[in-house]
């Protein structure tokens, strides 16, 4: 019986190594992704990176009326926070495939 026990938890060990290991690599590839996402009909863009961070922000000369710059506020708003949660989604598809869907607290 005690055997199976030392079996057990071998195998339990292995597979906890391995997950680590995905999950490292997870995290390194996550570094790496970007979103991008438009607002007001693509005349602003945003890209975001996998550390939460916007790579850029392109806006059309066409969208900048001095008469309406609150609408230009809105549409980089938009944008940024739709490549954000774009990102963040992507983050989290990949960790949930590394972790096979298991919820460990502090990932994300």
């Amino acid at each position: 019986m005690e055997r199976d026990t030392t079996m057990d938890m071998k195998k339990m060990m292995k597979q906890a190594q391995r997950m680590q290991a995905e999950l490292a690599k997870a995290q390194e590839e996550i570094k790496d992704l970007s979103f991008e996402a438009t607002a007001g009909g693509g005349m602003v863009k945003a890209v975001a990176t996998g550390d939460m961070a916007i790579q850029s922000i392109t806006i059309d000369p066409e969208a900048v009326d001095p008469e309406d710059v609150e609408m230009l506020q809105d549409m980089v708003a938009a944008a940024v926070n739709e490549a954000l949660r774009g990102v963040s989604e992507l983050s989290s598809q990949r960790l949930n495939a590394a972790t096979g869907g298991m919820n460990i607290p502090g990932l994300m």
